[in-house]
């Protein structure tokens, strides 16, 4: 076990004395639950998991690693138009007598199985749920005519995963959880900050990734992006962000301009760069060194954010400095060619399916006017799926703990989103009570939930890609759970960069800072290390 291994005589005897009685996970399969069908309740040995069905090639590669287990499948049905798989795996040894819960991403409509197997190696009783449909995670059309699943997609299926999870592993281990977890990004951030703020009580400690929180506006935001490059024109290729991001950095990382002191292509708070994208304005003909004035115009609309015809911001736009990142820009906003984006996916996806379902004509996001679907996105969604309300007082009240965290280089959901909101909850919740118990961390040169030029290892995904010694300066999961069950609040968490996919050789680190203070080169030493930094103000 990577967690804990100095307290390995301590859990054997929590094993002893929480160990399962023979037969108690087939004895599952009798529990009587609200709105609750067991469909399997089934006992493996180690390394004897059978692969989920369409379960990816990590998951197939790492089932065999997994401990001796419980494993419980089942189907919610919290109304008649609802089907809500979900599974919890229960480690038969060595439970560290800790529940977490999984999230998802873009529409769910899978069981995050990956996660859950890292979890139950950690020791860790774990669930996922499918958040009530089968689908690709850009795919909304099991929403279209069908507003109970658009409800379990929005707040039920993970509430409803966690209350079923708790009874289950109360009644395999013949004592409850003493504490709950849910870790996840994107998505998954929003499904944590929506248990935050609607269900309080489900979770002790809750670690939310680049939330889509902001969900109408975000998907109208996309609505947005793909109506500025459908403009005559307006299309920007991805052979030009190269040159986008290099402009950017020879105006806001050079030497003697980098704010951190650092030339490295990484900004440490692109809010402090001043670029300009009328400085690409092709002078002697097209190229991919530079953009047409329509080009220039796309550039300024993603760097500025959706706004109503009346000049009220819809949703923030996008940082500078991840324009070309490998996964970045092409994937998310401007896509190989034009309408190849996943912002053109998810907003014909949502709006087709979610806010005028069975419309005729057919919803037509190249004619579609932002100011009315934004309007009608509000009014037929966002009581499913925002999760705005910054007044956490009662989840801080019963002891909860919030770490947010977002990648300064994200391309699918702003960066400004996720500050916005924490300076929301400082205004609802009160500072004092703020600053006790949610922190924030912004991550340079980081895109979405990973990848990007700048560390983007933390333990935000409750694991770390190599094993060894425990330490919450480097594992921010690590910092919440001690930080929760009375430990000391984090300050700043190492994060790392690593060489490739897989790779333990180490690239760089980097202090990720709680904001508003940033990381600064303290003007001597390896600029690869986090020591040679110290967290200031700005």
């Amino acid at each position: 076990m990577r967690r804990f291994i100095a307290l390995i005589f301590f859990f054997t005897l929590a094993a002893q004395a929480q160990s399962p009685a023979p037969g108690a996970c087939a004895a599952l399969l009798g529990q009587h639950l609200p709105d609750t069908r067991i469909l399997k309740a089934e006992q493996y040995a180690a390394g004897e998991f059978p692969t989920p069905p369409g379960a990816s090639e990590d998951v197939v590669r790492r089932a065999k690693y997994l401990p001796a287990l419980c494993r419980v499948v089942a189907e919610l049905t919290p109304t008649s138009d609802s089907s809500i798989r979900m599974e919890l795996w229960m480690p038969a040894e060595h439970w560290n007598g800790r529940f977490r819960g999984q999230g998802n991403g873009g529409f769910a409509g899978m069981i995050p199985y990956q996660t859950m197997g890292l979890s139950v190696v950690d020791g860790y009783a774990s669930a996922g749920t499918d958040a009530g449909h089968s689908a690709s995670f850009i795919d909304a059309s099991w929403a279209n005519g069908h507003p109970e699943k658009v409800a379990d997609f929005g707040y039920r299926a993970i509430h409803l995963m966690t209350l079923r999870s708790k009874d289950l592993v109360a009644a395999y281990y013949g004592t409850p959880a003493k504490h709950s977890y849910f870790a996840a990004c994107s998505d998954g951030g929003r499904e944590a900050l929506m248990e935050a703020q609607r269900f309080p009580a489900d979770y002790d400690g809750i670690l939310a990734g680049a939330p889509a929180n902001n969900w109408t506006a975000l998907v109208t935001n996309s609505l947005h992006n793909a109506q500025v490059q459908l403009a005559p024109g307006g299309y920007i290729p991805a052979s030009k962000l190269p040159a986008i991001t290099a402009a950017v950095m020879a105006k806001c990382d050079a030497k003697g301009t980098a704010q951190d002191g650092v030339a490295d292509g990484i900004l440490t708070d692109p809010r402090a760069c001043r670029f300009k994208p009328a400085e690409l304005l092709c002078k002697a003909g097209d190229s991919d060194s530079c953009l047409t004035a329509p080009q220039v115009k796309t550039l300024e609309a993603f760097y500025a954010g959706g706004h109503t015809s009346d000049g009220k911001l819809i949703f923030p736009g996008y940082a500078f400095g991840g324009e070309a990142d490998e996964g970045g820009w092409t994937f998310w906003i401007t896509g190989e060619s034009l309408g190849k984006s996943a912002a053109f996916g998810f907003a014909n996806s949502y709006f087709t399916n979610m806010v005028y379902p069975g419309a005729l004509p057919p919803f037509d996001l190249k004619t579609a006017s932002l100011d009315d679907a934004y309007k009608a996105a509000k009014l037929k969604t966002a009581g499913d799926l925002d999760a705005n309300d910054a007044n956490l007082k009662p989840f801080l009240a019963r002891g909860g703990k919030l770490i947010l965290y977002h990648g300064w280089n994200d391309p699918a959901i702003s960066p400004f989103s996720t500050i916005d909101y924490y300076e929301k909850v400082l205004a609802a919740t009160g500072k004092k009570e703020t600053e006790s118990s949610v922190r924030l961390y912004m991550a340079p040169g980081m895109g979405h939930c990973a990848d990007g030029p700048g560390p983007d290892s933390f333990g935000q995904f409750g694991w770390l890609p190599t094993r060894g010694e425990d330490d919450p300066k480097r594992d921010m999961y690590l910092a919440l759970e001690q930080w929760t069950e009375g430990g000391a609040a984090p300050a700043e968490i190492v994060a790392t960069k690593y060489t490739g996919e897989g790779s333990s050789e180490v690239k760089m680190t980097r202090p990720l800072c709680p904001y508003p203070k940033v990381a600064k080169y303290k003007g001597s030493g390896d600029t690869s290390k986090a020591e040679n930094f110290a967290c200031a103000a700005e």
